[in-house]
């Protein structure tokens, strides 16, 4: 049985000074502007784009998903057995009501945003719910479909205790960026990201409360 650890909840998520914040709804949940966003270039043709604390009442929206999102655990083969997968997942295809009015406003923003490199807008949702250290996800890109062939994004926005998202070189030769996502902070991985290189969500032994990753992807791209 997992011993729970509880959001411990930001300081700098106040929902009582939002002017400068579009309001989605009437809970104090809201997307900021991306002024303030830093590209890094990883190398490869590969870049990471990250805006640190773009949705405000992040800790909110996180209760909201924990609660109504109808979450489902998988049992995966590796190795020649079925196992857990380490986290809970949550899907919503294209033409499929997103789980709160912000995520799909997120949407729209993040489609209009890269409109320019992207070319097109960005169409499907995947959720994944880590509730604690021990759940994570494995060194991987997004090589299922046309991620595996030519260049593309994938924009993750998380809510809930920060984690730690690690990106390497798919090949070798290279540092590990780390950078701690959460609290309503969004990650781009564009270009060549998922061909040339891979990201995980490591575990982790000390406790950390609970995080969920909002993830967006073009059509055909998984």
């Amino acid at each position: 049985m997992r011993s729970t650890v509880h959001l411990q909840p930001s300081l700098f998520d106040s929902v009582d000074t939002l002017d400068d914040f579009n309001h989605v709804g009437g809970d104090g949940i809201r997307l900021g502007p991306f002024d303030g966003m830093r590209r890094m270039v990883l190398g490869d043709g590969a870049w990471l784009d990250v805006l640190p604390g773009w949705l405000r009442g992040a800790d909110r929206l996180f209760d909201l998903l924990a609660a109504g999102v109808p979450w489902r655990a998988e049992r995966r083969e590796m190795y020649e057995r079925m196992v857990e997968v380490p986290r809970l997942l949550a899907s919503y295809p294209e033409g499929v009501e997103p789980p709160h009015p912000v995520v799909g406003e997120a949407r729209e923003a993040l489609s209009a945003h890269y409109a320019e490199e992207l070319g097109e807008p960005f169409r499907t949702l995947g959720l994944c719910y880590y509730r604690d250290g021990r759940d994570s996800v494995a060194w991987h890109g997004d090589r299922i479909g046309r991620g595996n062939r030519e260049d593309t994004m994938v924009a993750i926005l998380s809510v809930g205790e920060p984690r730690a998202l690690l990106l390497r070189p798919r090949y070798g030769g290279g540092a590990v960026v780390r950078q701690p996502v959460g609290h309503g902070d969004l990650v781009v991985m564009g270009g060549s990201c998922q061909r040339t290189w891979e990201h995980a969500i490591p575990k982790t032994a000390r406790p950390v409360g609970p995080r969920i990753s909002i993830q967006f992807r073009p059509r055909g791209v998984a």
